[in-house]
């Protein structure tokens, strides 16, 4: 692989893989999301053409980058909000610890956004005397046990009920056989108590509206809301891809967005925030700030193909379909964003040449493209990273002997056939049980190839 996250992702892929109760759990809980899926998409007569139109909606999106951004920052300063451009997590930290010290703040809630984990914002409050709290269920499941998300739409995938029974009797000394709706409730009455003392709240922005200035927020439990809400100051930190050009698009977004990322045909909590409280309004936040975050963004939208990939709005669907992500899990990835889409966009947020691995670990199946709901070419586009890492000379020398090794002889069909039978078992059998680690056996091999055997039969 020749990077040490190329290495660590081979030896952790090769742990994972065989551990028989952690596949247990994420067939469970896939299988889980199929069929509700399956049964989201009934609420479409022609599901293929609604991704078409939403697809091409991003694209033109992309196209007009720069000014549906200002038009977005001119209209939302206009209700009060304070924009800021931050093109590293260096410059978003700076910036929310100086609003942190100006207010005084001593404790936040957030809602679930993977933004702030690419920022790693919780381990950043903790060393200035923040306290961070999680109010996504899910989010605050993996922030108890000291774990990053595990999915980008279903954080807490890789646990079972039983594990989080134990977690929180551990954590909380709540009784043991707690069933979820009773550990639901707790956490309830828990957070509930946050909501009311933080002087943070801290969200993403499922889309950012140009037209009409305003951020627009997705959620299932209500915590985005009370996080935006309760507290007296509101930050919204989001990627500068996350912007649609009007409102009117909601209409087409938010139904793909739920039908693909959790097969509900609406998400219980839509909602539409564009500034902070307003003189003749009783609720909302005093001050809102806006963070439009870069962060290795415009590195990919300068590439000419693959500036597709900010088309994503992180649905979560192509983890779901991906065989790779499937055995390997989330956590393999050791990256914020996993899966197809993490592998594609991941080299470019963090350096090709460290986390090209990523873009190899696809079996270039073509179901994640299948199911995007904005019609990314993703296994197309991970193709074009893999070209990239090899014109860039990243390839490892052992690398470059196997593909060239390998060249030669496929362009040969006599060398095909020299090694056919026994030299090809001899060659590709210890080769085999050291990637399984002998937990399989490759079958016999044949001793004529196809072609040998064709022209006997003709």
């Amino acid at each position: 692989m020749g990077s040490n996250s190329g290495n660590k992702f081979l030896v952790d892929a090769a742990n994972i893989v065989f551990d028989l109760v952690h596949r247990k759990k994420i067939k469970f809980n896939i299988g889980k999301y199929d069929f509700a899926v399956n049964n989201g998409k009934k609420r479409y007569n022609n599901q293929e053409l609604a991704k078409r139109r939403a697809g091409f909606i991003k694209r033109e999106t992309l196209n007009n980058l720069p000014e549906l951004l200002e038009q977005f920052e001119k209209n939302i300063s206009s209700r009060g909000a304070e924009v800021f451009w931050a093109s590293d997590v260096k410059q978003v930290l700076s910036k929310i610890e100086e609003i942190v010290k100006n207010e005084n703040v001593s404790s936040v809630v957030k809602s679930k956004s993977m933004t702030t984990e690419e920022i790693d914002l919780n381990e950043y409050f903790e060393t200035i005397g923040v306290e961070p709290y999680e109010t996504d269920l899910g989010e605050f499941i993996v922030q108890l046990e000291g774990e990053k998300p595990y999915h980008i739409v279903t954080p807490a995938m890789h646990k079972s009920k039983e594990d989080i029974d134990a977690l929180f009797h551990r954590k909380f000394n709540t009784k043991e056989g707690s069933t979820p709706e009773e550990l639901t409730l707790f956490v309830r009455e828990y957070l509930r108590q946050k909501f009311c003392t933080s002087e943070l709240g801290v969200t993403g922005a499922n889309f950012l509206i140009a037209d009409t200035g305003s951020i627009a927020l997705t959620e299932n439990e209500g915590n985005g809301l009370l996080s935006m809400s309760f507290p007296k100051i509101h930050i919204v930190i989001a990627g500068i891809e996350k912007i649609i050009p009007s409102i009117n698009h909601l209409g087409l977004f938010w139904p793909l967005l739920s039908s693909l990322g959790t097969g509900q045909q609406i998400t219980v909590y839509n909602s539409i925030i564009s500034g902070p409280k307003q003189q003749n309004e009783v609720d909302g936040p005093e001050k809102m700030y806006v963070i439009l975050l870069d962060n290795g963004r415009t590195n990919l939208y300068a590439q000419k193909e693959l500036y597709q990939a900010l088309s994503c709005i992180r649905c979560g669907a192509c983890l779901n379909a991906c065989p790779i992500y499937k055995n390997i899990g989330g956590y393999t990835y050791a990256t914020t964003y996993s899966g197809p889409i993490g592998s594609l966009i991941t080299p470019h947020f963090k350096g090709i040449k460290e986390f090209k691995h990523l873009s190899f670990a696809s079996s270039l199946c073509g179901k994640c493209s299948e199911v995007c709901p904005v019609k990314i070419p993703i296994h197309n586009l991970l193709l074009e990273n893999r070209r990239i890492s090899v014109e860039k000379k990243y390839s490892s020398s052992i690398e470059n002997f196997i593909a060239s090794s390998s060249t030669f002889v496929l362009s040969n069909s006599k060398l095909i056939d020299f090694v056919n039978g026994n030299v090809k078992s001899f060659i590709l059998k210890p080769l085999f049980k050291k990637m399984t680690d002998n937990m399989k056996e490759i079958p016999e091999l044949p001793k004529k190839s196809f072609r040998e055997e064709w022209k006997k039969i003709k």
